[in-house]
């Protein structure tokens, strides 16, 4: 497959065109590609970019969103041909994502679990309006490497605590990272809290992912992270 095909790809997320990113996934697999290949040549750099542009204020939310719906749908065709293969993507991690109970905002999330599984991590998102009892059973039924708290209201921010008061009682905090993020989130916060990590936005979250990761298991080789705010 030539290389202008990968080239097609990036193109099609950062254009967030759903349709086209599909139909070159299709063409790419009747054409022998490896679905790995397409995956970490043609879609992830385009969500990169899709990042980066963002960053610089040359992309906006509903861009982004765009986007990430593109890399939905070019995974949906890939990922059940890796399962028919066997070949499945080496896995960076397991993440349990939720926005914490009381709150209904999910854009943030999303953007954030699309660009963990972009980057080769499991991503189990459970929604929104989570309380800490959910997260904990669910962590540890996955053994999860890091779990992901979002709130976007200053009322449900003292809530991610009760998600890592939760996976205390639950006996698993010593094994799983924390990680925190929403509008109203800072950094002092989430060590007031005891959280291992906050992500001002979706692609340092992926950055932060990856540097909790390299705690648990020790450094892996980096890969350029872009900058993109969420809200």
């Amino acid at each position: 497959m030539p290389d202008d095909i990968f080239s097609l790809m990036r193109d099609s997320i950062i254009a967030g065109a759903p349709d086209t990113a599909t139909y070159l996934a299709r063409k790419a697999i009747a054409a022998g590609t490896a679905p790995l290949d397409a995956i970490n040549n043609g879609y992830v750099p385009g969500m990169h970019d899709v990042g980066e542009q963002f960053a610089r204020g040359q992309m906006f939310l509903p861009d982004m969103m765009a986007s990430a719906e593109a890399m939905r749908a070019a995974m949906a065709v890939l990922d059940p041909e890796l399962k028919k293969l066997g070949a499945d993507r080496p896995t960076s991690g397991v993440v349990v994502l939720g926005t914490t109970k009381g709150d209904i905002h999910e854009i943030g999330k999303i953007l954030v679990g699309t660009l963990l599984t972009a980057h080769g991590f499991q991503v189990h998102d459970l929604g929104a309006d989570i309380s800490g009892e959910k997260f904990a059973a669910k962590a540890q039924e996955l053994s999860a490497d890091i779990v992901g708290v979002s709130a976007l209201l200053t009322t449900t921010m003292r809530n991610q605590k009760t998600v890592i008061e939760a996976l205390e009682r639950s006996g698993i905090r010593a094994q799983v990272k924390v990680m925190v993020g929403g509008a109203p989130v800072t950094r002092r916060w989430a060590e007031e809290i005891g959280a291992d990590g906050y992500a001002k936005d979706a692609m340092s979250a992926v950055a932060l992912a990856r540097e909790l990761m390299n705690q648990k298991t020790g450094p892996r080789t980096p890969e350029p992270i872009g900058s993109g705010k969420v809200v």
